[in-house]
């Protein structure tokens, strides 16, 4: 059996390797379905039908019309990486307006496993609202690979924020998938 996974991912440079990171998810065993913010989505726009073909599911970044059906399996499991500062913020806040943070939401509700590895500067790291979104995704069962258990914020001013450990994080859904078997 395949378990289905959400990959959601923030507009961060380490999008630009998701196809990588789809590949090496669907080697671990996954069905993958990938979502984007709408920022990723254009960042990616030149690759969305090849990372379709890549996953066999739409690749989607906006919400659906009421009354469509749902175009993806259900979620065994969600990934949510790179997530920046303002998506980890609005998830923790419940600001749903964009379709992967709506998506991130509904998988706490639904108590589906879900990690989540921000990847943000150091300056906004240090924004008193962050560290709180942050316990409150943990207060909620999300597993958050930050800092010293995950992706370290690199300095403010780069677009390079260095080393992004996708294998930590697909490691980490994995234990987490395995935690509600």
């Amino acid at each position: 059996m395949t378990n289905t996974l959400y990959l959601l991912c923030s507009a961060a440079p380490p999008v630009f390797d998701v196809a990588r990171v789809i590949e090496d998810a669907q080697a671990r065993g996954w069905d993958v379905c990938l979502g984007l913010t709408p920022t990723a989505a254009h960042w990616l726009a030149g690759g969305l039908d090849g990372l379709a073909a890549l996953t066999g599911h739409p690749v989607r970044w906006q919400y659906k019309f009421p009354g469509d059906p749902d175009v993806w399996p259900a979620a065994d499991a969600l990934l949510f990486a790179p997530a920046t500062f303002h998506s980890v913020n609005s998830w923790a806040l419940g600001l749903t307006d964009r379709f992967v943070v709506g998506v991130a939401a509904e998988a706490l509700g639904k108590g589906t496993p879900t990690v989540a590895m921000p990847c943000t500067n150091e300056a906004l790291a240090r924004h008193p609202q962050f560290e709180q979104s942050l316990a409150t995704l943990r207060a909620g069962g999300i597993e958050v690979l930050h800092g010293d258990t995950g992706h370290a914020p690199g300095p403010a001013g780069t677009d390079d924020p260095g080393p992004f450990p996708w294998d930590l994080a697909l490691d980490a859904v994995g234990r987490a998938l395995n935690r509600t078997a």
